[in-house]
């Protein structure tokens, strides 16, 4: 009869297996910041652009400020985010 071991394997420090993943092999786990930025200042533009039409009614209008404005306030913080990181 076999019975599941109950010990919980540790990983070792911070290594990659390339098997797991293979961008291990040639050393890149990033991001990309400024294309992050770039996109996302080109979606708040377009939807404040969108704010100019025919809308019959405001409801469109509430949503696509609330919306650009979040990602605003999301882009701004995360510009603050990566200044402030090397005093950590």
């Amino acid at each position: 009869m076999i019975v599941a071991n109950k010990a919980v394997e540790k990983r070792t420090g911070t290594e990659v297996d390339p098997r797991d993943e293979p961008s291990a092999e040639w050393g890149w786990h990033g991001s990309f910041p400024k294309g992050t930025q770039a996109g996302g200042w080109i979606t708040a533009i377009a939807l404040f652009a969108m704010l100019i039409g025919n809308h019959e009614g405001n409801t469109e209008n509430i949503w696509l400020i609330g919306l650009g404005s979040a990602v605003v306030i999301g882009l701004l913080w995360d510009l603050r985010r990566r200044r402030t990181a090397w005093r950590r």
